[in-house]
C-alpha cells in the first residue's frame, strides 16, 4: 500500500531488501528507531512518527522480514528465524540510520514483538542504544497470564509450530493472529514463550547477559484494556533490564480511546505525550 514518506532502502548481505519508513524532523534533536509489531507492516506507525516529528524527533520505521516493502515471504523453501531478523536486517538498519541521522543520540523503540526486539537490540548493540522505550509490549511467557489465557498460551505454543510446519509457514491471518510467519520466527517465539528467556536458534550472544548489562534509560508503556500484554508481562521484559533506570506507566483507557493493544497506533497523541515527558525527565530530548 503506497504512502506518503520518503524511504530508505536496504539491503542485506543474504540479498534480503526492504524500506525503512523516515518520518524527518524539522532540526531534529534526536532519532527514534521503531520495531513494529508481529505481523505489522511499518506504515501503520506513520501517524505515531508523524506525532514525534511534530515534536523535533525524527523517525525511522523498520520492516519486518517477509511484511510490505520486503522482498520475501514465508514459504517452505524460504525460512528464517530471530538470528536474520537481528543479525541481518537489524544490524544492517541501525548501521544506515547512524550514518543517515549525522549520529544522534538514538532511542531504540517497539511495539509488541517489537518491544522485546528493542531489548534484543540494545543487548547487542549497547553503543548505538542511547534508551528503550517500550510500548504494548512484554514477554509472550505462559505463566504471566491468567488461567484462561494460560490454556490459550499452552494451545499456542504446541500449536503454532505445528500449523507452521506442515503449512510451511505459519498463516497467521487466517488465524486471526500475526501474519504470514516464517517457521523460524514462531519457534524462536513459542520458545520465549515457553521458558520466559531468550535463547534464539543461532545466536551466539547471551541476550539475557546482554539486556543485564544494558545501562540506559528506559520506559515501558502498557495500555490498560491490553489483554495481550498484561502488567505482568511487561515486568517480566523490563525484569531483565536491571542496569537500565526504568519507568512504567499505564495509559488508560476513555470514551474516544480504548487503550487496547492497537488502538494507539492510529490515536498516538497520549502515549507521545506520556514518551515525550518521559524523555524530557532524562534528558534525553534537550
Amino acid at each position: 500500500m503506497p504512502h506518503p514518506q520518503p524511504v530508505v532502502p536496504i539491503k542485506t548481505k543474504d540479498d534480503h531488501r526492504f524500506e525503512l519508513i523516515h518520518v524527518p524532523a524539522e532540526q531534529p534533536r534526536h532519532t527514534l528507531f521503531f520495531l513494529p509489531g508481529m505481523g505489522l507492516s511499518a506504515r501503520h506507525y506513520i501517524d505515531f512518527g508523524q506525532a514525534l516529528a511534530e515534536h523535533g524527533i525524527e523517525v525511522f520505521i523498520h520492516e519486518w522480514r517477509g511484511i510490505g516493502s520486503s522482498n520475501v515471504r514465508a514459504a517452505r523453501i524460504c525460512d528464517w528465524g530471530y538470528r536474520e531478523l537481528l543479525e541481518l536486517d537489524l544490524f544492517d538498519a541501525l548501521a544506515t540510520i547512524h550514518d543517515y541521522s549525522n549520529r544522534q543520540r538514538l532511542i531504540i523503540a517497539g511495539h509488541s514483538l517489537g518491544a522485546q526486539f528493542a531489548c534484543l537490540l540494545g543487548a547487542m548493540k549497547p553503543d548505538r542504544c542511547d534508551a528503550l522505550a517500550l510500548i504494548a509490549g512484554g514477554s509472550p511467557y505462559w505463566r504471566l497470564f491468567d488461567w484462561k489465557m494460560k490454556l490459550v498460551m499452552v494451545a499456542v505454543m504446541f500449536g503454532f509450530p505445528l500449523i507452521a510446519g506442515v503449512r510451511g509457514h505459519y498463516p497467521g491471518k487466517s488465524l486471526g493472529f500475526a501474519g504470514r510467519e516464517a517457521r523460524g520466527v514462531i519457534s524462536d517465539w513459542t520458545r520465549s514463550a515457553r521458558t520466559g528467556e531468550y535463547h534464539p536458534s543461532g545466536v551466539a550472544t547471551d541476550l539475557e547477559a546482554g539486556m543485564r548489562d544494558l545501562a540506559v534509560p528506559a520506559i515501558g508503556m502498557n495500555m490498560a484494556a491490553d489483554w495481550f500484554v498484561p502488567d505482568a508481562s511487561l515486568h517480566w521484559l523490563t525484569g531483565k533490564l536491571t542496569q537500565c533506570r526504568v519507568e512504567h506507566y499505564t495509559i488508560k483507557a476513555s470514551d474516544e480511546f480504548p487503550a487496547d493493544h492497537y488502538a494507539w497506533m492510529k490515536q498516538p497523541d497520549a502515549t507521545v505525550s506520556h514518551l515525550l515527558n518521559w524523555m524530557a525527565h532524562y534528558s534525553i530530548i534537550q
